[in-house]
């Protein structure tokens, strides 16, 4: 049985002009069996409540045994049965049901609710003319101002009450072109332009007739005159009627739309005097006997049936009708061109207001002589970017270089997209990563901020260069077999006015959260409101946005914490399970991030997402079928909180190597998803130091005590940076700079440093030669390790030897065996340290080499080792090997002795 029932669906932007061949034909989907009789239901009206009653229980039958889902599937695996948090994961999963269909009352698909960009905002029309579309729940009056139209906020407006405003505050508002100086109207009401697809094509000159006569010549069969004279005929009224100058202008005009059966009677009325060739060969019976939902038979011809399913649609006549790029530039004058600056005009209950719309994709964002404005970016397609390599396979590890573009020169000024392509890129496939984080890409209004206060989700930083400036660098990334991921910020934003969000219609609570809730505690930022359907219609579009139309590969979402918890994080844990599911919790933003990585890996299967939780939330990368929140990493942030606290509070001689094992390994269930790193931008940028700047900073080699100092810092610079990168899942970050000892830290130009650029650069110079050239040789050794040697790939390590009064740590990792020695004065002879596999050991990598800034005590000679059968450590080997005080070793099985 198949339903009539469906909803009309219509699209105002071009990509989405036709949904498929048969909705182009009017059958919109429907498929049709193969029998001669149909039963077909048609509602007439709402289905009776028994029906809806039905349809209901048989939903929930169907999803209480959902095959494969179980919302507390991950507390089952791990033996956990906290009654209270495994009932939250429950109403929590209902909840995510409802949430959907919540979403599907008012989209076509989830797809549809996460692609409001090809709606929103501003967009060319293939019907000469630019739409533009923006929310505002709270104005009365909305217009778009602009230097194409003299900033008027009356010439291009739409006004409550009309069709440039819905029941959920969207602004509608059409941008005619301008016809030339002596060019005549269209022809066709409804003439169409390839402004982008074949922009070359259909400016033939051949008229819309020709093409009609055309496709009746070579497509319509005998017989169906009458249809085909009118086929073009019927809608061009149609849409005039609705859209043309002379329609209605109100709902209250437009009136009711009659239902299907009174549609269908009246055409048959009106058409029952006219030949049987020019009706269709098929009729429809009442044997509903009146009642408002009937059953009605279609009775047709076989042969009828299979030249229907024969022949192909005349979507190829209808397009011919569009005519051409050059031929739309002769006619018409661009409503907006390219480049124009525009901002969106409000009228409030508090008076009128101006602001950047909220779905602009390029911004000029205000600074001390200028206000803030979008900017249209429209190049022409000979002009436009084009994509030029196709996206690197998913890998299996991740090596992560983290960048800011804007400090990624030398020179002290912000750099641009450009220079970050020519001089930085080059640099990181070299030194061995596979992937690069950047962060600060959205637009933001002080710079400062480094990014993490975002006024504008869908604009590339207008400071580091342009949108295809910004699809360039993607492209040579890719190029170079690099992924790409974004540091996306939507735990909250900016609470700047005309250039963000806050206050955007006027009202308070527009995107986020009315008073206190509405504001992050700490950090003056305004917090989303994640449990309105079109603020989720925002974010989750803005995520599928950056893949859509930039290519990147996966996103770090920043600061979870602020977002999960109404405190914002900033709190203690210590009421174990019911930390994650008392009345401190979100639940709405645990939806978001339940919704943002399920359509995200559905749309895009290849998708990567890292949570940075410093919580910890439960199930963090957990299937959501199994009660989890989807992400395919989390990052350890507690390892680089455990190296500074050692390094600078913590005498060498008393390191606790159990400590940083168990830092370094976290969650043993979940090592292999774990990104682990020893110092992001955090360290550098956040008010703090690198560790390099820690570790040896202000050291000088002629000083006393110098040498040793510096010696001291350069061991413990590798050796930190290898068991990091050794003992944990299989991801790890480096911030940009950080691989080669950057001895100052980040600073960002604020009036506090009567905005200097000094400390806003990276000092590439230092590569060349020396103790810094020496710390990168190591570091491209680190990340060859896992490019050459897959140790990530290995499985999690078999950590056997952990001895705190020697200081010393040994793991195995596949036929890998890492030992690390962090005594600061002891070194050790004959050190026996246990190995399964009786066989021959060759050190693959010494962190005491002189060319890595060490001292080579070890000789090469000493480099082939030969293990003991001697039980140590639980295994049934072992080797003998001499360590020297703060140094490390990998040793790999080069040959199994059989015994």
């Amino acid at each position: 049985m198949v339903s009539l029932s469906n909803q009309t669906r219509f699209s105002f932007h071009q990509n989405n002009l036709f949904i498929s061949e048969k909705a182009h034909l009017g059958i919109a989907g429907v498929n049709f069996p193969r029998k001669i009789k149909l039963n077909i239901t048609c509602f007439a009206a709402d289905p009776p409540r028994q029906q809806k009653q039905k349809q209901k229980k048989k939903s929930q039958s169907s999803t209480d045994a959902e095959p494969g889902v179980d919302p507390v599937g991950f507390l089952t695996k791990l033996g956990i049965s906290d009654r209270i948090f495994a009932q939250f994961l429950r109403e929590r999963h209902k909840a995510f049901k409802d949430l959907k269909d919540e979403i599907l009352k008012r989209h076509f698909d989830l797809r549809d609710f996460a692609s409001g960009f090809e709606l929103l905002g501003m967009h060319r029309h293939m019907e000469h003319r630019v739409d533009f579309m923006d929310w505002g729940p709270g104005a009365r009056y909305g217009a778009i101002i602009g230097d194409f139209n003299g900033w008027s906020p009356t010439e291009n407006s739409a006004r409550e009450g009309l069709y440039g405003h819905d029941d959920f505050g969207y602004w509608f508002i059409i941008l005619e072109d301008k016809l030339r100086e002596g060019e005549e109207p269209e022809e066709l009401y409804f003439q169409q332009y390839n402004y982008v697809d074949d922009y070359d094509k259909g400016d033939s000159g051949v008229s819309a007739e020709e093409i009609f006569k055309k496709a009746n010549d070579e497509y319509w069969e005998p017989g169906e005159d009458r249809f085909i004279k009118n086929r073009y005929e019927v809608p061009a009224k149609l849409y005039e009627q609705l859209f043309g100058p002379n329609g209605p202008q109100t709902l209250e005009e437009l009136g009711d739309i009659p239902d299907a059966e009174t549609r269908y009677k009246q055409w048959k009325e009106e058409h029952k005097n006219d030949p049987p060739s020019n009706l269709p060969p098929c009729d429809i019976i009442d044997k509903g006997h009146g009642k408002p939902y009937d059953i009605y038979h279609v009775v047709t011809s076989p042969e009828w049936t299979k030249k229907f399913y024969e022949k192909e649609p005349p979507i190829p006549y209808w397009l011919e009708t569009r005519k051409g790029r050059k031929a739309w530039l002769k006619k018409y004058i661009p409503a907006v061109p390219h480049e124009s600056k525009y901002r969106l005009y409000f009228n409030t209950p508090d008076g009128p207001l101006e602001r950047v719309p909220a779905w602009a994709t390029y911004v000029q964002p205000e600074d001390e002589v200028k206000q803030a404005y979008a900017i249209h970016w429209e190049p022409s397609p000979e002009s436009a970017y084009k994509w030029k390599y196709s996206k690197p396979d998913k890998p299996k590890s991740l090596r992560i270089y983290e960048c800011h573009v804007g400090i990624s020169g030398s020179e002290p000024k912000i750099s641009s997209f450009e220079e970050f392509i020519e001089k930085v890129l080059p640099h990181v496939k070299r030194a061995g990563y596979n992937a690069i984080q950047l962060i600060g890409i959205p637009e933001h209004k002080d710079y400062f901020t480094v990014g993490y206060r975002v006024t504008n989700f869908f604009a590339v930083s207008s400071r580091y260069g342009t949108p295809d400036d910004f699809k360039r660098l993607i492209d040579e990334a890719h190029g170079l077999g690099l992924l790409v991921f974004l540091d996306i910020v939507h735990s909250y934003a900016a609470a700047d006015q005309m250039v963000g969000l806050s206050l955007f219609d006027g009202s308070n609570d527009c995107y986020f959260h009315y008073g206190k809730r509405g504001h992050h505690k700490h950090w003056g930022t305004r917090m989303f409101k994640y449990g309105d359907l079109d603020v989720l219609h925002f974010l989750i579009s803005n995520l599928n946005w950056w893949i859509t139309e930039y290519q990147v590969d996966g996103y770090q979402f920043h600061s979870l914490a602020s977002m999960i918890y109404t405190h914002n994080g900033f709190a203690s844990f210590n009421s174990g399970w019911d930390d994650y599911c008392n009345q401190y919790v979100d639940r709405d933003a645990l939806m978001y991030l339940l919704l943002a990585n399920e359509i995200l890996h559905d749309l895009h299967p290849n998708i990567i997402t890292v949570a940075e939780d410093a919580t910890y939330y439960p199930g963090l990368c957990e299937p959501i079928s199994q009660g989890g929140l989807g992400f395919d990493y989390y990052v350890n942030l507690s390892a680089t909180e455990m190296w500074v606290s050692l390094l600078d509070s913590v005498p060498d001689n008393e390191w606790s190597m159990g400590k940083i094992v168990s830092t370094l390994v976290a969650n043993k269930e979940y090592a292999d998803k774990m990104l682990s790193y020893v110092e992001s931008h955090n360290q550098s940028i956040s008010g703090g130091r690198s560790f390099a700047e820690i570790l040896f900073g202000g050291v000088k080699n002629g000083s006393p005590g110098g040498r040793e100092l510096l010696d001291r810092g350069v061991s413990l610079h590798k050796m930190i940076r290898l068991i990091t990168f050794t003992i944990g899942g299989r991801a790890y970050l480096n911030f940009m700079g950080n691989e080669f000892g950057h001895p100052e830290r980040v600073e960002f130009p604020t009036q506090s440093n009567n905005f200097s650029f000094s400390l806003a650069n990276r000092r590439w110079d230092l590569l060349e030669s020396g103790i810094h050239h020496q710390l990168f040789s190591f570091d491209k050794e680190l990340m060859d390790l896992d490019k050459s040697k897959g140790i990530f790939s290995r499985g999690l390590p078999s950590i056997h030897h952990v001895n705190d009064a020697n200081m010393v740590i040994s793991f195995a990792r596949g036929p890998f065996l890492f030992i690390f020695n962090f005594h600061p004065s002891n070194s050790y002879e004959k050190y026996g340290v246990g190995v399964e596999e009786a066989g021959e050991y060759t050190m693959i990598l010494n962190s005491d080499e002189v060319k890595y800034g060490g001292q080579g005590i070890i000789k090469e000679d000493q480099y082939l080792q030969r293990s003991v059968s001697k039980r140590i450590d639980g295994q049934r080997n072992c080797l003998e090997v001499f360590l020297p005080s703060r140094t490390a070793q990998v040793y790999k099985l080069t040959r199994i002795l059989r015994i």
